[in-house]
């Protein structure tokens, strides 16, 4: 008797650690062994993993595949074939679409298009505004993986909540049982510094940096904190940027409060000076910062307060970034870019110049963000009965990004011409190979929703 697949050949690398010349053998998508490449199971499918690196499916719980309403930026097919061709096995849409997701309604009807069209597996999370803190038991009960709100003013003008609505929110996602995530930048701060430096001139892609520091993304980090220490909530700090912020969680998390938070690729590799050298394509909220401000990130990597990594994926046209003019008047450009396929490569990069183990990688993207978001062990583990989610990646190839060649609608980014050591090179989806010999494969609408 044979099983559906058999990945062999491989170095198999969990967060625990890692068996050379071994595989997965995998039935109706679920993971049946474990084990030395001649001990698996005979398979009707074998995929020889050449001596590469086998992984948990990696997660991305922060992208923008801009479904519904802003599909001219991307939607869930075309971002979901991004995600395959990075290696990516779980993504997780955010909520401020046209219209925002803030009603059990909307979150089906996205959830219902993600699985007509994506290619992996996806969730979305839901967001809290001043309006709509009634609905929160019935958003719980439609099945997003988290909740948001943003607190400050970014893509999609969502307008924050009062301090008095996000109390009220808190105290009914506690009773949902769900973790209620933050974009954390003081909306005031930011506003303020934002119309002073229009006034004055200051339009360069560094002005826009500055006009979002670091003490708007802080006092959020703290201010949140405080709250959900009297409540009783658990939350999550979205795409921390700054060491200063990360700095606030670990107080957070020395108090006893459940707070994590994440960080992105780009805040990891790039200082400020990236503003300087490839002007708005490096625009983002929150801003890239200072090296100081890096070293102290990294720090907080390092020691575990940041609980994993994701992009915050954010397809814009070429025309909305002003790529034509990248250092032009930075008020007229849009924040955000693309970074499914450019995450694994940066994160192996990263392992390769000595920053992490490649076990340190496998839990800080994969393991943990699926235990962050409640999907693990069905997502983020090679749990014998789970999902069989598989990304294999080359963990020695040298290569550049040519952004001509990724697979989004939009693919606006400055990691294009960035050199990388390591890729993904086949990825698999509950048992189906959906990415491989550098092509996606299979039909779109095989991902099904998580959360």
């Amino acid at each position: 008797m044979s099983v559906d697949l058999a990945v062999e050949h491989c170095t198999v690398v969990t967060s625990q650690g890692k068996s050379e010349d071994a595989g997965v053998a995998v039935e109706d998508g679920k993971i049946v062994a474990v084990g030395r490449s001649d001990r698996l199971p005979d398979a009707d499918r074998t995929v020889d993993g050449e001596g590469n690196l086998l992984v948990p499916g990696i997660l991305d719980c922060h992208i923008h595949n801009r479904e519904p309403g802003l599909e001219h930026k991307g939607d869930w097919e075309s971002e979901s074939r991004a995600a395959a061709a990075g290696g990516v096995t779980t993504v997780v849409g955010m909520p401020n679409t046209d219209p925002v997701i803030d009603r059990p309604t909307r979150l089906e009807d996205k959830l219902a298009a993600g699985e007509e069209k994506s290619h992996v597996d996806f969730g979305s999370f839901a967001v809290v505004t001043s309006e709509n803190v009634e609905r929160i038991p019935g958003i719980a009960d439609a099945g997003p993986v988290g909740f948001k709100i943003f607190l400050g003013s970014t893509v999609g003008d969502v307008p924050p909540p009062g301090d008095g609505e996000i109390l009220a929110a808190m105290e009914e996602i506690a009773e949902t049982g769900y973790r209620l995530g933050f974009h954390e930048e003081n909306g005031e701060i930011i506003d303020f510094y934002g119309e002073q430096f229009r006034a004055e001139g200051r339009n360069e892609p560094i002005d826009h940096a500055r006009s979002r520091p670091t003490i708007a993304e802080r006092e959020a980090v703290e201010r949140m904190i405080t709250f959900a220490e009297d409540v009783g909530v658990r939350i999550h700090m979205f795409h921390v940027s700054s060491g200063s912020a990360a700095e606030a969680v670990a107080r957070g998390k020395e108090r006893g409060v459940d707070v994590t938070c994440e960080t992105c690729p780009h805040y990891l590799r790039f200082t400020e000076d990236v503003l300087r050298e490839k002007g708005n394509v490096a625009r983002v909220q929150p801003p890239i910062r200072d090296a100081g401000e890096q070293a102290r990130l990294w720090a907080a990597f390092e020691d575990g307060t940041i609980d994993f990594v994701t992009t915050d994926h954010a397809p814009h046209t070429d025309r909305e970034k002003g790529v034509d003019d990248p250092f032009g008047n930075t008020w007229e450009s849009v924040s955000g870019f693309v970074g499914l396929e450019s995450e694994v490569p940066a994160m192996l990069t990263f392992v390769d110049e000595g920053r992490l183990t490649l076990e340190e990688w496998v839990y800080r993207h994969s393991t943990r963000p699926a235990q962050v978001w409640d999907l693990y062990p069905e997502k983020g583990s090679l749990q014998i009965g789970t999902d069989a989610d598989l990304t294999l990646v080359d963990p020695d190839v040298e290569w550049t990004l040519d952004r001509a060649d990724l697979h989004s609608k939009n693919t606006v980014t400055p990691f294009d011409g960035e050199e990388f050591v390591g890729r993904a090179t086949a990825t698999v989806v509950r048992g189906e190979v959906v990415y491989a010999d550098g092509e996606v494969v299979g039909d779109s609408g095989w991902g099904r929703r998580v959360g």
